[in-house]
């Protein structure tokens, strides 16, 4: 009875293993990421339960300084996506952290086919206060060289993550596709473009500045999906993407 109870667990995991397996899965890493480290764990917790990943370098990491403009970021998510479809995905679950969320959720709200969106920790809003603060004398900067025919040129801007601000070397058409307060990098516009429900899930720590707009703010946005979910966890907003892999996973394996 024993040995069989343990082949019924075996080929239960096996079988469960199989479904995931036709699950493809982009994480992309929040601003300034020197790399994808910070997503490794969650990326070797999914490969150890078959789902398929890949980690892009995005153009908002530290050594490519917005190099190009957003929607072509997006077509880099294109790349990835085809790479794990290569690979057999038939299933594909766009997510990631800060900034990596705000391309996941741009990368929805575009029309592209998805099977589901992860944002953890969203972040990078253009379009409120204090970070459209810092940043509006280099978005007018960015506005008056496009108009001088000039939007092709590099210069210097201004960038913040959470607090933290530095200057960053870009033209100024690619940086005003990020950093404008109307443009892609609007989270709450890109969840109202998203043409027809699909599974989103929303991982917000309880210590994040962005958690006080709870759901009404990019979540209550999309359209409704009846596997959607918004979760609050006891994290801050660069310890999210670690500590909510338990609920990322929970929620990838009930899809």
């Amino acid at each position: 009875m024993k040995k069989f109870l343990a082949f019924l667990i075996v080929a239960f995991s096996i079988s469960c293993f199989a479904g995931n397996e036709e699950v493809g899965v982009v994480l992309l890493h929040g601003k300034w990421a020197k790399s994808t480290a910070g997503l490794a764990p969650l990326a070797r917790e999914l490969e150890s339960r078959g789902f398929k990943v890949v980690t892009p370098l995005m153009p908002w990491s530290d050594g490519r300084e917005y190099d190009v403009d957003y929607p072509t970021a997006l077509t880099e998510i294109d790349a990835a996506v085809k790479a794990l479809k290569d690979k057999g995905a038939k299933r594909i679950v766009v997510g990631g952290q800060s900034l990596g969320a705000n391309g996941a959720i741009a990368y929805a709200g575009s029309g592209r086919e998805l099977d589901g969106v992860i944002l953890m920790a969203p972040g990078h809003e253009p379009n409120l206060g204090g970070f459209k603060q810092t940043v509006a004398s280099s978005v007018s900067k960015a506005k008056q060289l496009i108009a001088d025919g000039k939007g092709d040129e590099k210069t210097d801007f201004d960038d913040s993550n959470q607090g933290r601000n530095k200057k960053i070397w870009t033209t100024s058409k690619n940086y005003l596709s990020y950093f404008d307060p109307e443009g892609l990098g609007v989270m709450p516009k890109s969840a109202r473009a998203i043409k027809k429900p699909i599974p989103m899930l929303i991982v917000m720590g309880s210590q994040d500045n962005l958690s006080r707009l709870g759901e009404a703010y990019i979540f209550n946005k999309a359209p409704k999906h009846p596997k959607s979910a918004y979760v609050t966890i006891d994290s801050d907003h660069f310890s999210t993407q670690t500590l909510a892999i338990p609920e990322v996973v929970k929620w990838l394996e009930a899809l």
